[in-house]
């Protein structure tokens, strides 16, 4: 290419491009730049610590004395590298071309011309074209305005930074800040396009395609994060587990283990500091592909110790651990299953939430076979799924030391906090509670509940944005009966919960008649929502599933905290028998230490000890 030398201090236009690994991107975005019928431009690539080809990929531009290269050591989010940006840049106006994203050749001047005869306009935008061949005569619909449709004039203030907000709002990380100096207008020109695929930073940040983990994972984010997008839930990780990360590192036990977590903590993460505090040293290898509930390193609340994903085979064999656990849901079956095939002679325990169905319908279900055929120890949510992964691998559960435990349990610390006034002693009718999704509820049932003056509490504002149809149905037949709250975070579980008279566990009709074989998901799993009813002291409602085998209602029988019903009508009577009710309540809240994870360390720790000494008499093999 031929050399073009403008010089920087006389640009009409700085042009900032943030990128992160999208060296497949990038010249194609520098190639539009370069076509662009306005010529008076500079352009200032910030690589926010790639560690793709993107150096490889940009050296060839740099012979043009426009463009500008400059790389973080680290991601520092996409705030800080545009703030970078803006401080290496003099033009009186700035653009952005994201590394992903398209200019057409009359962007810059169209732009430039727009702000010219426009007196008061402090930003000017295009048109764009988005999710392949739809256009936007200006900001899209349900959205916000993109970086590579607007272009500004230079003012004071700066981009919202990662140390402060991280989201996909982009009129709340900056155009807000920059309306207080003038006017927007628009060019009425479709000019540049905004790129649909799938590594797009709105979709990584965007639950349930994205959300926090797989953003962490993306942008190797160390730090905890106040992390907030458009359509989910405000997460400050900084302020929730800053106890947790500001204390001091326990002092290993004289006897105490080397644990290597694999794989992903799914809920409740911080759960696995409680090995730690017995004086446990804990470190992490975790799957590449997380879900947004899929927690992975490097986790938020600290005191575990990543290996490095690159080379992680031979990081084990120098960690040596005295024992691999594994976890926990499907998506981190295909990593578990490479890492036990790869890790001969370390005890490996295989520890898995769900769900089986899931892995048959995927394709992964080869390898799940594998990790319970060949693991040393194997822990089971229940022991309903135990016995039915026994009709899975005959036997299996008598081949091999094996354990039962609940996979994501919370933390104790959560189960701390004041205990509130029922509601019902106020008002004399019973108030329930759906944390989560109201499965099983279905507008017919919520119609029944109001017919019994039974309230409904629905926690979640995220899960009600999934739920719209079934939130206006239900209001429809009983109006003054569901009530919709926001998420409540595990520090507020008692304060919030203990309000109502008892909560609801997924409510759904078995069919397995009493043969294992038969069981569906719903009669093997323990619901998440469990724990945080019993760390409110709250009954937990379900249907009567007489003859059946379903893990739930043998739990709750078993330990004197469930409410059983046929009839809508029986129900509201167990409801209001309040001395039942409160003597229901009170054994809930004998049991409730059976519901976090603290109260089985001391058995987990033994189990592990148990797989360590027998997994030292010879070599892995078949179960």
């Amino acid at each position: 290419m031929n050399p073009i030398s403008v010089s920087a201090s006389v640009a009409q236009v700085s042009v900032l491009m943030p990128t992160y690994e999208q060296a497949r991107f990038i010249r194609r975005a520098l190639d539009s730049l370069l076509a662009q019928t306005l010529a008076d431009w500079e352009v200032i690539i910030i690589d926010d610590g790639s560690r793709d080809q993107t150096a490889q990929a940009v050296l060839p531009f740099l012979e043009d004395g426009r463009i500008r290269y400059c790389r973080l050591a680290h991601n520092m989010g996409l705030g800080h590298a545009l703030n970078e940006g803006l401080a290496r840049t003099s033009a009186p106006l700035v653009a952005y071309l994201p590394s992903d994203d398209v200019y057409y050749r009359d962007h810059l001047r169209q732009l430039c011309e727009r702000l010219g005869t426009q007196p008061g306009a402090v930003l000017a935008y295009s048109g764009v074209r988005h999710h392949y061949n739809r256009q936007s005569a200006g900001q899209i619909a349900g959205s916000w305005l993109q970086l590579v449709q607007c272009m500004h004039r230079r003012r004071a203030p700066d981009w919202i930074e990662r140390n402060e907000l991280e989201s996909d709002d982009l009129e709340r990380l900056y155009w807000s800040r920059l309306r207080p100096f003038g006017k927007f207008v628009a060019s009425a020109s479709v000019s540049c396009e905004w790129v649909d695929h799938p590594a797009q930073r709105h979709k990584l940040m965007q639950e349930p395609a994205g959300g926090i983990n797989p953003f962490r994972r993306h942008y190797r984010v160390s730090e905890p994060l106040c992390f907030h997008t458009s359509v989910g839930n405000a997460i400050d990780e900084r302020a929730q587990y800053r106890h947790m990360r500001e204390r001091a590192d326990t002092a290993p036990a004289a006897h105490g283990l080397k644990i290597l977590l694999v794989g992903e903590l799914a809920y409740n993460a911080e759960r696995v500091l409680a090995l730690e505090e017995q004086g446990h040293t804990l470190y992490g290898l975790w799957m590449s592909d997380p879900y947004w509930y899929n927690t992975v390193g490097p986790v938020p609340f600290g005191h575990v110790q990543d290996l490095p994903r690159e080379n992680w085979r031979a990081a084990i064999q120098q960690l040596r651990p005295d024992v691999i656990y594994a976890q926990l849901n499907w998506q981190a079956v295909p990593f578990a299953h490479e890492v036990l095939m790869a890790t001969a002679g370390i005890p490996f325990v295989w520890h898995f939430k769900e769900g089986p169905f899931i892995c048959l319908s995927k394709g992964s279900w080869p390898q799940l076979v594998d990790l319970y055929r060949y693991a040393d120890g194997r822990i089971f949510i229940s022991p309903e799924a135990r016995d039915w992964f026994d009709t899975v691998i005959p036997g299996l559960s008598q081949s091999r030391p094996s354990h039962v435990l609940d996979g994501d349990l919370p933390k104790r610390e959560w189960f701390d906090g004041p205990v509130s006034a029922l509601l019902s002693a106020s008002d004399g009718a019973p108030h329930t509670v759906v944390p989560g999704r109201p499965i099983g509820l279905h507008p017919h049932k919520v119609a029944e509940l109001a017919g019994q003056g039974i309230h409904l509490h629905f926690y979640g504002d995220f899960t009600q944005g999934q739920w719209l149809r079934w939130i206006e149905t239900s209001r429809s037949l009983a109006p003054a009966h569901l009530h919709l709250h926001a998420n409540v975070d595990q520090g507020r579980w008692v304060e919030e919960f203990s309000r109502y008279d008892a909560g609801w566990l997924h409510c759904f009709t078995s069919d397995n008649a009493g043969e294992i074989r038969r069981a569906s998901w719903d009669d093997l799993n323990y619901p998440a929502r469990m724990s945080t009813l019993a760390a409110a002291g709250l009954p937990m409602i379900q249907s009567s599933n007489e003859g059946a085998i379903v893990a739930t209602q043998a739990l709750t029988r078993q330990l004197g905290v469930g409410i059983f019903f046929g009839p809508v009508e029986q129900l509201g009577a167990q409801l209001r028998e309040r001395a039942q009710m409160q003597a229901l309540r009170a054994q809930v809240w004998r049991q409730r230490e059976r519901f976090c994870f603290d109260s089985h360390v001391p058995a987990l720790v033994a189990f592990f000890r148990t797989v360590i000494e027998r997994a030292g008499r010879g070599a892995r093999t078949a179960g």
